[in-house]
């Protein structure tokens, strides 16, 4: 039996997310609905999570000794990564000393932190499809394992960034030095360590959201959300629609894919199956073949569209499933999801054309609350459903284009 005690009182279910960004945000919202006291901690101050929070932390999540320090202080009863750049080792300290339960485990956070972890776990020790791979700490390294049997076309990505960000795809050797300079650029920590993969002539990809919670033996199972196509632009997800048609093959291989892996992530410090919550398990697929991508052990940004899809969003199914509560993977009806960027450099920008965008029928708007806007930052998502899933990306798109994000001259930065 679960119990779940009362925000602000000396019983409360304390939960703290690690990262609260647009995803983070819609996590605390799904565990507030449900009577937890959420705690949001992020390394800039007013991030979309600090808004919807009980309480806002600001520290640098890389930094062992502020994690600790703050863990510590707070006394959260688990503690959830949004994010990869994260001091893993002090939360396997944590963990492993009783102080706080990671979610889904302190050692899936350590093995997903960064590319190089997951893929070795994926393809050397689960002997699971991949695309050819090398890791290279120098343009000369990158250069070398093109040339002796990676070849062109080719992916580079720095083994930690999130949404895309210096990940570039090569497909001769004049943009290899422009690949690696981008790379640095975008990668979440500082140091020159990057992926290069073999390109797999794919038809789709998709994002198989996957699902560990406790069923009500109290045995972990595994549960499974419809597939979810997406198209990204230099690795940064653009739209997103569910459900995705696979062949009957296809899907089988795909979720024996994806239990794999999260079962494995699953696995404790101890090697017991413990760990629960919602993985993005991201799939190359042709024809009936299939081949294992990457996985985080959270909420997916091409997820977003399950906020207009399913019954249970995927902020709802990982808040349900990290509690211990029963979950409902049954998509309500076919849906897509729309990115809406900055457009701009600047702080407190305002967005014209909201009202447009929601006269476009069944479609929904969300606006994350980002204190400072770029040119190709995700501020916002326009989702569409319909019962034909063409319809829904048409009206989705159509949504997103309307809403202009404009920066405003007396506009000034927060401090």
């Amino acid at each position: 039996m679960t119990t779940l005690g009362t925000p602000l009182s000396p019983h409360a279910t304390k939960v703290m997310l690690l990262g609260s960004g647009e995803l983070g945000k819609e996590v605390l919202i799904a565990l507030q609905r449900l009577g937890v006291e959420t705690i949001a901690v992020d390394r800039y101050d007013h991030a979309p999570g600090h808004q919807v929070a009980h309480h806002a932390r600001t520290i640098s999540m890389s930094d062992p000794a502020q994690l600790k320090a703050l863990i510590e202080a707070e006394k959260p009863d688990l503690v959830v990564p949004e994010i990869e750049a994260i001091a893993t080792a002090m939360l396997e300290q944590l963990e492993a000393a009783g102080t706080v339960r990671v979610i889904p485990t302190a050692r899936a956070a350590r093995l997903t932190m960064d590319r190089e972890g997951i893929r070795r776990l994926a393809a050397e020790s689960l002997s699971l499809p991949t695309s050819p791979y090398q890791f290279c700490d120098s343009l000369e390294e990158l250069q070398a394992a093109i040339d002796a049997g990676i070849g062109y076309p080719c992916i580079v990505k720095p083994v930690m960034s999130s949404s895309g960000k210096g990940q570039s795809k090569i497909d001769n050797p004049t943009e290899v030095q422009k690949a690696w300079d981008y790379a640095m650029a975008g990668g979440r920590v500082s140091g020159g360590r990057v992926i290069v993969e073999g390109f797999i002539d794919f038809d789709y990809e998709i994002t198989l959201l996957t699902v560990r919670a406790q069923g009500a033996d109290g045995q972990i199972e595994t549960h499974f959300c419809e597939p979810i196509g997406h198209i990204q632009v230099n690795g940064d997800y653009v739209e997103s629609w569910q459900p995705h048609p696979m062949s009957p093959a296809a899907l089988s291989t795909a979720r024996q894919i994806a239990q794999t892996v999260t079962d494995n992530l699953g696995l404790g410090s101890d090697g017991q199956p413990s760990g629960l919550g919602l993985f993005g398990v991201e799939l190359f697929v042709k024809g009936d073949q299939v081949w294992f991508s990457e996985v985080s052990p959270r909420p997916h940004d091409t997820g977003l569209v399950s906020l207009t899809t399913q019954w249970q969003s995927e902020f709802e199914l990982h808040a349900r499933a990290i509690l211990g509560l029963p979950v409902n993977t049954t998509l309500r009806n076919p849906g897509a999801s729309a990115v809406i960027y900055g457009g701009v450099d600047a702080h407190g920008i305002v967005f014209d054309g909201v009202d447009e965008a929601l006269r476009v029928p069944q479609t929904d708007i969300r606006l994350f609350g980002k204190p400072e806007s770029f040119v190709k930052r995700r501020m916002g998502v326009a989702l569409a459903f319909a019962d034909d899933v063409q319809v829904a990306r048409n009206n989705a798109k159509l949504a997103a284009s309307k809403v202009k994000p404009r920066a405003i001259a007396h506009a000034v930065a927060l401090r």
